[in-house]
C-alpha cells in the first residue's frame, strides 16, 4: 500500500523567543525538521513525503531537502493560517495514499517502529481506521470549571498523551478533513477529526522521549 508522510513544518518560533521559524533551529548540525525527514526517509515502508510550510520559506525547504538527500520528497506545500489548513493543502497532494501519516516537524525522536507498527495494525485489521502513538499521563489531571475550581478527576489509566505519528487510511482522513472544513470545526489535532465522524483510533505506546520542541525548555532534550 502506498504510505505517505505529511510533515508539518510550518511553526513561527514565537514561544522559544526565536527570530526564525522553530522547524530551522539545528540539532546535530542540522535543522531539526531535516533530522526527522530522515528518519521517515529510511524507512522502506515509506513511498513518499510532503512537507508543508510558510510560504515564504518553501524554496528554503526545497534546497535544504535536497542539499541533506532526503530521497522521497514528493513536493513542499504551503501551509494555511491553522495547522488544520496546512494539513488539509498537503492532503490535497496525497493523490490515491492508502494510508496517510501526519508527524510534527519539530518532533525529531520519531522512532522506526512507530512506523512500522502503525502500518502493520492497519493493513492487519480492516476495523481499524487509525493509530495514534502516544504515552500513559505520569500526573494525576484535574478537570476544572471556569473560575478554577476542580470538577472531576478522571482515571489516570485511561488517559494518554497524543503524540506523532498519527497514521490513518488515507479515504477517511480526506474525509475527516472535509467535513471539519465544511462545518468550519477546528480540532485539536487530526485524530480529534477522524473521531468526529466516528472513525475508530487505537494508540499505540510511543516513548516519552518523541517530545516536540516546543519552548526554550524544550532544548535541554536536545
Amino acid at each position: 500500500m502506498k504510505y505517505t508522510f505529511i510533515v508539518a513544518a510550518a511553526g513561527s518560533g514565537k514561544r522559544m523567543g526565536l527570530g526564525y521559524p522553530k522547524q530551522f533551529l539545528e540539532y546535530q548540525g542540522k535543522p531539526i525538521f531535516i533530522k526527522t525527514l530522515e528518519k521517515i526517509d529510511q524507512n522502506p515502508r515509506v513511498t513518499d513525503i510532503i512537507v508543508v510550510t510558510n510560504k515564504e520559506y518553501t524554496e528554503k525547504v526545497e534546497k535544504l531537502c535536497e542539499k541533506y538527500r532526503i530521497k522521497k520528497i514528493k513536493c513542499v506545500v504551503q501551509g494555511g493560517k491553522e495547522r488544520q489548513d496546512s494539513i488539509q493543502n498537503a492532503l490535497e497532494k496525497t493523490g490515491n495514499s492508502e494510508i496517510i501519516a501526519v508527524q510534527d516537524g519539530v518532533r525529531p525522536f520519531i522512532e522506526n517502529r512507530f512506523i512500522e507498527d502503525s502500518y502493520r495494525i492497519l493493513e492487519k485489521n480492516c476495523d481499524v481506521d487509525g493509530v495514534v502513538i502516544g504515552v500513559p499521563v505520569k500526573d494525576t489531571i484535574k478537570l476544572v470549571d471556569k473560575d478554577g475550581f476542580i470538577t472531576s478527576t478522571p482515571d489516570r489509566s485511561l488517559l494518554m498523551a497524543a503524540q506523532t505519528p498519527q497514521v490513518f487510511r488515507g479515504e477517511i482522513l480526506k474525509k475527516a478533513y472535509s467535513d471539519a472544513s465544511k462545518s468550519n470545526y477546528l480540532g485539536t489535532d487530526d485524530s480529534s477529526l477522524v473521531e468526529r465522524i466516528n472513525g475508530k483510533v487505537i494508540v499505540l505506546e510511543g516513548s516519552y522521549n518523541n517530545i516536540k520542541i516546543t519552548t526554550q525548555e524544550d532544548l535541554k532534550y536536545l
